[in-house]
Formats: structure tokens, sequence, C-alpha cells
């Protein structure tokens, strides 16, 4: 997108589409983050499928996505010898922040980082209290 074009709200499926694959192309090629996401995921096209649900249920409130997100990342960091820390969780958050802000602007493009900035929180103490179990 060149800065001539104008942004626009996040107003369909095919936006939260091309926002999650705009993103992940992103994550898989950051150092500190692509091994996870790399290591952990097989099927990239459902996972796609599975995050523009999840994103769209959280910004358009249909319930499309069927999953729970904390035991997902619960155990990928599992997998991972327990080493997701809250700097990954920064990364990942400013990553999100950069392509929402690359593509879009409007109510919910500010709603899906509101929601990012909560839920990245909220993944990363509920990773930290189950290792204590």
């Amino acid at each position: 997108m060149t800065d001539k074009q104008a942004k626009r709200n996040i107003e369909s499926r095919e936006d939260v589409a091309l926002l999650v694959r705009s993103f992940y192309k992103k994550i898989r090629k950051v150092s500190e983050l692509g091994p996870f996401f790399n290591t952990i995921i097989l099927d990239w096209e459902g996972h796609f499928e599975l995050l523009t649900d999840f994103w769209e249920t959280q910004l358009f409130l249909k319930r499309k996505y069927q999953g729970n997100p904390i035991t997902k990342h619960q155990e990928v960091d599992k997998k991972m010898n327990q080493t997701i820390t809250s700097e990954h969780f920064g990364l990942w958050l400013n990553l999100w922040f950069e392509t929402i802000d690359s593509l879009f602007e409007g109510e919910r493009a500010w709603i899906a980082k509101n929601r990012a900035q909560k839920m990245s929180t909220m993944l990363f103490l509920e990773i930290y209290r189950h290792r204590n179990k």
C-alpha cells in the first residue's frame, strides 16, 4: 500500500484474512518468533482459517471461532520447553500493531489492537501460571 492510498476500516472477513496473512508472513521471518510458529504449525492454510475465524469473532462478534487459545498457547510453551517470554509477546504485539497500521485505520483497527494487547498479557500470565502446576 502506498502513502497515497487511503486506509480503511476493517469491514469484512476478507479484510481480517488480509490482516492475518500479512501479519503471519512477517512473524515467520522474525528470528525471535518464527521458530515458535514454524516448528508447531504444520498446516498454515488451516491455521490462517482458524485465526481468521478467531479475529472475525473478536471484531464482528460472530461466533465462528471454536477453540481455547489459552490451552493452545500453554501446549506450545510446553512443546518449546517453556521458553516463551513476555518479550516474545511484546515483539508479537508490536508487529501486530505495525501490520494493522500499514493496512487499516478506524474503530475496528483500534479494537484489534486493544484486544490483542489485553490477550497478550492474559495469555502470558496463563502460560506462566500453567508452568507451576
